[in-house]
């Protein structure tokens, strides 16, 4: 990469880094009402009042919502100059605290399902490329197409009527035990994985679909060129030619979705980790949200957005390096 794609780069990272941070302000305060409204009670339509109006005034004055909405975002985009994200209004807690104890959580079921339904898309993918035009084939893809079309929260609902509540082989919600006292560390990661496994398996089989037609129409589109008659003709294996030819460059846009990939669970996350329980950062905006918590909604906003940029400039070095074509 020379000086100027560099520059290129980085200008347009910081371009959209400042869109991010607008949409992030602007956003949450589109919304009706506001973290000190009145809230609504389902109960004779009666109304729930949290707080007298002097008090409301009070903490509106307290968190500068008074000010003009300008000087507002100037004094946002100020402070994220110094990387303070502010204090959430619900937990009480700076708004890091409160992301740093609940994203490992979605870190944790997002980086697995990705890595899960990557490397099984592949295999199944190019099995089936394999053995196109055949009923195999066709029964596979039909099959994929779909599972698709079913959303992921209501998957996941799925899995937990039957592997939780039907059968009782998963917790129903949390991502540990509730006092636990583990005798070792491996019990401690074994209570970890059971209660993050139906949420990584819905994850996974909601993007799994996406992988599997992308390795296989890559693939046979791969087999058609001259290098792979060229390498059938020296009288390679049928294996070698596979993956070591056609499967290295098929992997190139499957690298380039796994990028995007990440960005999608991370909204799929919202409303897995809600159907599961799960503590994660997913059900923490969804609390957000709900409560009106305008600086906590800001601060995961940012945080999965600038995680996505990253993983994209990631992919993009991981791309230079399977494809020599590309220039550095």
């Amino acid at each position: 990469m020379n000086g100027n794609d560099r520059n290129t780069l980085i200008y347009r990272f910081v371009i959209t880094l400042l869109v991010i941070l607008a949409i992030n302000f602007f956003l949450p305060r589109m919304m009706p009402g506001d973290p000190f409204s009145t809230l609504s009670s389902d109960i004779e339509g009666e109304d729930v009042i949290i707080m007298t109006e002097e008090q409301r005034q009070y903490f509106i004055h307290y968190y500068g919502m008074d000010l003009p909405l300008h000087e507002q975002f100037f004094l946002y985009l100020a402070n994220m100059a110094k990387g303070d994200f502010g204090q959430s209004i619900y937990y009480k807690l700076p708004v890091t605290r409160v992301i740093l104890l609940h994203l490992p959580w979605t870190i944790l079921i997002v980086l697995s399902a990705t890595a899960m339904s990557t490397i099984i898309g592949i295999i199944i993918g190019t099995i089936s490329a394999r053995n196109r035009k055949k009923g195999s084939d066709r029964f596979m893809m039909a099959g994929l197409i779909a599972f698709a079309e079913i959303p992921s929260f209501l998957l996941g609902i799925i899995l937990l009527l039957i592997f939780s509540v039907q059968f009782r082989l998963f917790p129903l919600a949390g991502a540990i035990t509730p006092f636990a006292h583990y005798t070792s560390l491996l019990d401690q990661v074994w209570d970890i994985a059971h209660h993050a496994f139906l949420p990584i398996i819905t994850l996974s089989l909601a993007q799994l679909t996406g992988v599997y037609l992308l390795t296989r129409n890559t693939l046979i589109t791969v087999s058609t060129k001259d290098y792979i008659r060229t390498a059938v003709a020296k009288g390679i294996g049928e294996k070698t030619v596979w993956t070591r030819h056609a499967l290295r460059n098929a992997l190139l846009p499957v690298v380039t979705r796994t990028g995007f990939m990440i960005g999608l669970m991370m909204g799929g996350a919202v409303l897995v980790e809600t159907v599961f329980s799960y503590p994660g950062i997913g059900l923490t905006l969804r609390s957000a949200v709900v409560n009106r918590d305008y600086a906590l909604i800001q601060g995961i906003l940012l945080i999965v957005a600038v995680a996505i940029l990253l993983c994209n400039l990631v992919v993009d070095r991981v791309y230079r390096q399977l494809d020599p074509r590309v220039t550095e």
